[in-house]
């Protein structure tokens, strides 16, 4: 899952940056509006975590912004700004939720995957496709009831696939929900992480099916 976080702050931007990619997440930063902005216009993120006390363009006017392209990516807002006020306005404007710093960063994560789930109309934190699962609260997959063991590209690359179990992923999501947007991507990683993925599964009997042109499929094995 691909965040972007804009935050000014460097320091607690890069702190929390690492927080997220030690949990698994690809994390970009932003630390002034306008860079935001144009992120948001040309880039795909699977999550925002949006400041508002930003230099150049204030984070209420990037989110209209965002909302004014019709791009339905969740936003949490995270700002010291913490009034009654402040929290009405940033929900009305199109924020799906709203933390006041200073934060704990438990709630943080637990409110992020809240928003994924219902971005990806989940609702149970614990998705099943046949006999494998995946627990969104701890971010780990079981196949059969044990652990499966999965690098941390795996990881990212399955659990997209999960989150859109039954719907096709197109390679070039995959790209964009596994790498940031400074790193050099070769084309066919995402094949190679994809071939890796299916290899693990093959004791379950979950798949996954390539749909040529199209993309990606998990789905149970003797489903069609």
């Amino acid at each position: 899952m691909k965040i972007l976080l804009v935050e000014d702050n460097r320091a607690l931007s890069e702190w929390l940056a690492r927080t997220l990619h030690a949990d698994g997440y690809t994390v970009e930063c932003s630390y002034d509006g306008p860079d935001a902005d144009l992120r948001l216009t040309t880039e795909t993120y699977d999550l925002v975590i949006l400041d508002l006390a930003l230099p150049g363009l204030h984070g209420r006017e990037v989110l209209k912004r965002l909302r004014g392209r019709r791009n339905p990516v969740p936003v949490l807002i995270l700002t010291a700004f913490d009034g009654t006020k402040d929290r009405v306005d940033g929900l009305d404007i199109g924020a799906d939720d709203y933390m006041a710093k200073p934060f704990e960063v438990h709630e943080l994560e637990a409110r992020m995957r809240a928003l994924l789930r219902r971005a990806n109309q989940q609702k149970n934190p614990v998705l099943t496709c046949a006999s494998l699962a995946y627990d969104t609260n701890s971010r780990v997959f079981t196949l059969a009831g044990a652990p499966l063991s999965l690098t941390p590209r795996e990881h990212s690359v399955l659990e997209m696939l999960m989150m859109k179990a039954g719907k096709t992923v197109s390679k070039r999501g995959l790209a964009e929900s596994l790498f940031s947007l400074d790193e050099d991507v070769n084309p066919d990683a995402i094949e190679i992480y994809v071939h890796r993925v299916r290899r693990k599964l093959e004791p379950g009997d979950a798949v996954i099916v390539t749909l040529r042109g199209l993309g990606y499929l998990l789905k149970p094995r003797h489903v069609d």
